[in-house]
């Protein structure tokens, strides 16, 4: 349900979801640098980037 909960707010609420999934790969120790860059490049992807996040990278928004 949380999933769910996550997809919708990133495919409606995009601009915030770009900014909690930035928040959460500050806070990442499991990605380099590259890495990150590349994940906050893709997130400005409108309304699939931080989905993306969610299903592939393993990232939380919450």
């Amino acid at each position: 349900m949380k999933l769910v909960l996550e997809i919708l707010i990133s495919a409606i609420l995009h601009p915030i979801a770009v900014v909690l999934m930035w928040i959460n790969l500050a806070g990442r120790t499991d990605l380099t640098s590259p890495q990150k860059v590349i994940w906050a490049i893709v997130g400005l992807i409108w309304g699939i980037g931080p989905i993306l996040y969610i299903l592939v990278g393993d990232g939380v928004l919450w």
